[in-house]
């Protein structure tokens, strides 16, 4: 690619990502988003046109890394229901993550260095370039890992776009469609099954949040140690 044309599409793009903050800053997102009722308040004021404000907004989730998408995926399952809500949030977040590997891809490191921090960036570079396919499952089912931002970086490696589309579309729905039951109607189950779920969900919600960074370099330190050949992305 011409260096005018990368200079268009990351200007462009960066456009795009200071537009659509700078337009939640305006309509007051940053302060509805401390709690779901207020959330769920705000997204309400788009109607008739909240679902399709509630799928930009998880859009921009994907490509905005200050905006908690499970927090508004639960506000989404109060507002629509879990499988609207969960079906509005999938398709967002996988336009999204596309999106962000194209680009970075396209543009290289003249957009990733804008997005994601070094210190993330050389933590996670040497995997993703000798074990994507193992390490972004792992990461996409495990809680508290970036996602996001691993999306982006895996676009500087040489794992096809088809895989990494295979990859997010059979990993990411799992964490996506428990926050949108949380809000959603799939809690209104009976209450021998909701415990078992609602203990399950809380014990893995406590475990991330206190062991969050223990469990993720053990990860790393389990990829990084296995083996001395490079596998391929």
């Amino acid at each position: 690619m011409k260096k005018r044309q990368k200079l268009l599409i990351l200007t462009a793009a960066l456009l795009l990502l200071a537009g659509g903050g700078w337009f939640l800053y305006r309509t007051g997102f940053f302060q509805a988003v401390r709690s779901l009722d207020s959330l769920r308040a705000y997204i309400s004021r788009f109607a008739p046109y909240s679902h399709l404000f509630f799928f930009l907004l998880q859009f921009l989730a994907v490509v905005l890394a200050p905006i908690p998408s499970n927090v508004v995926a639960a506000a989404g399952g109060v507002l629509f229901g879990t499988a609207p809500a969960f079906l509005l949030t999938f398709g967002a977040v996988m336009a999204g993550s596309s999106l962000t590997f194209t680009l970075a891809r396209a543009l290289g490191r003249d957009f990733t260095d804008r997005i994601v921090s070094q210190k993330l960036s050389e933590k996670y570079q040497a995997l993703l370039h000798t074990k994507a396919t193992t390490f972004l499952i792992l990461a996409f089912l495990f809680p508290f890992f970036p996602d996001d931002m691993l999306c982006i970086l895996a676009g500087l490696t040489g794992l096809s776009f088809r895989r990494f589309f295979l990859i997010v579309l059979l990993t990411r729905p799992w964490g996506l469609f428990f926050a949108n039951a949380l809000g959603g109607s799939g809690l209104e189950l009976p209450p021998w099954i909701m415990l078992p779920i609602g203990l399950a969900g809380l014990a893995v919600f406590l475990l991330g949040m206190k062991y969050g960074d223990r469990l993720e370099n053990a990860v790393l330190a389990r990829l990084s140690g296995r083996g001395t050949k490079k596998t391929r992305p």
